[in-house]
């Protein structure tokens, strides 16, 4: 879709023609959107991917991509896990689009307000945090670009890379053996910790998966484990104190994102971190865990958040108490976003886009390094994406 026809203004339009706001007009005026498009992409999955209530069959993409005045481009994405993905782009090109042309690329809180200002009938919620992804990743690439800057360094520039620990290896379907020799060969490349998923209809099949894994890589690896949202507060106890024998990592999503008053009673009632963060879509979600004693890690994600601009005050709120961020799934740009922060404490590794891409993400002794390119730093293969096209 183009949308060509300027239907916004800055409110830099009324500034005098002299001083700091005319200096300023000037600054920000070949930031100005004058092209916005938006596609739907589909990428296979590179594995087969299983937890305790779905299977991961194929990430919808959808991508937004923009043009300034001075001719900078941004690209931007979200996902979905295989539905909803014409529901966000339905929502961009016909409402979120064309109300971009004219807005400065070199404000992203401007761009992100006045986009949340005519959503506000659908918000907070998936559909539309997903929409706003897209357009505010967009709106970082480009302003980025602009300044010549990568975004771990724009967003604050804490630190140049990150540990990371893995899930690709600890899907539920795989046996014990597979999760043993995932996690060894985990350990030998450097990673720091490694995620098992947990949801079997007995606690003790869980516990016995576990034992196998942490038996065989020694007390100096970490291991986490995720239920993906599928226990009551009352299991989530008696699955915790099974955990706490082979000292687990983390308890992510014990039980559903909601259920807040659930979450601080299972993290009273263990020794276990409980990390909360992929289900949410607010930054008021994430306060009242924090506030309530519900969450001690939290792992916002940059597409269902709403974008950089959110994600970034979700982890400076969790500094502010004390609480690390390990962010969920899109590892090409959440490593950026961790390094920008003080408080990060892991990336996952899940690769997903080197079907669409020309350059990997930077691994090296289990960190992942943050790109050092202008932007995103995520090197999109054109031709490749052509070709996954379906909308």
């Amino acid at each position: 879709m183009n949308a060509s026809q300027n239907t916004g203004s800055s409110i830099l339009d009324a500034a005098p023609t002299a001083g700091p706001r005319a200096a300023l007009a000037d600054v920000t005026a070949g930031s100005r959107i004058v092209h916005v498009e938006a596609q739907l992409v589909d990428l296979p999955v590179e594995t087969v991917r299983t937890d305790a209530l779905q299977t991961f069959v194929k990430q919808e993409t959808i991508f937004v991509r923009i043009r300034t005045a001075d001719g900078t481009e941004g690209v931007g994405y979200s996902y979905t896990i295989g539905t909803g993905g014409g529901a966000v782009l339905s929502l961009l090109r016909e409402t979120l689009l064309p109300a971009l042309i004219g807005l400065e690329a070199e404000r992203p809180e401007s761009v992100w307000l006045a986009l949340f200002g005519i959503t506000r009938a659908t918000t907070v919620g998936p559909i539309t945090a997903l929409a706003l992804a897209a357009v505010d990743t967009a709106v970082w690439d480009a302003k980025t670009r602009r300044a010549g800057l990568p975004l771990w360094v724009a967003g604050g520039g804490a630190s140049p890379s990150i540990p990371m620990y893995d899930t690709e290896g600890g899907w539920l379907h795989l046996t014990t053996d597979e999760l043993v020799a995932h996690a060894v060969t985990s350990k030998e490349r450097g990673m720091g910790g490694v995620k098992i998923k947990v949801g079997k209809p007995r606690g003790h099949q869980d516990l016995e998966r576990l034992r196998a894994v942490r038996d065989a890589v020694g007390d100096d690896l970490d291991i986490m484990v995720d239920a993906n949202q599928s226990f009551t507060v009352s299991e989530a106890v008696r699955r915790a104190r099974l955990f706490e024998q082979v000292d687990v990592f983390w308890f992510e999503e014990p039980l559903p994102a909601e259920d807040i008053e659930g979450h601080r009673q299972l993290a009273r009632s263990t020794s276990v971190p409980i990390a909360v963060g992929e289900s949410m879509y607010s930054i008021g979600h994430f306060r009242e865990h924090l506030q309530r004693g519900g969450a001690s890690i939290v792992q916002p994600d940059v597409a269902r958040v709403g974008g950089i601009t959110p994600w970034l005050k979700i982890a400076h709120l969790a500094e502010s108490f004390n609480a690390p961020v390990a962010p969920h799934f899109l590892m090409e740009l959440h490593v950026s976003l961790v390094c920008a922060i003080p408080n990060a404490l892991y990336l996952e590794h899940i690769p997903q886009l080197r079907a669409v891409t020309t350059d990997e993400l930077r691994i090296e002794g289990g960190r992942g390094w943050a790109p050092t390119t202008a932007g995103l730093g995520i090197a999109w293969d054109d031709e490749a994406l052509g070709r996954l096209i379906v909308s």
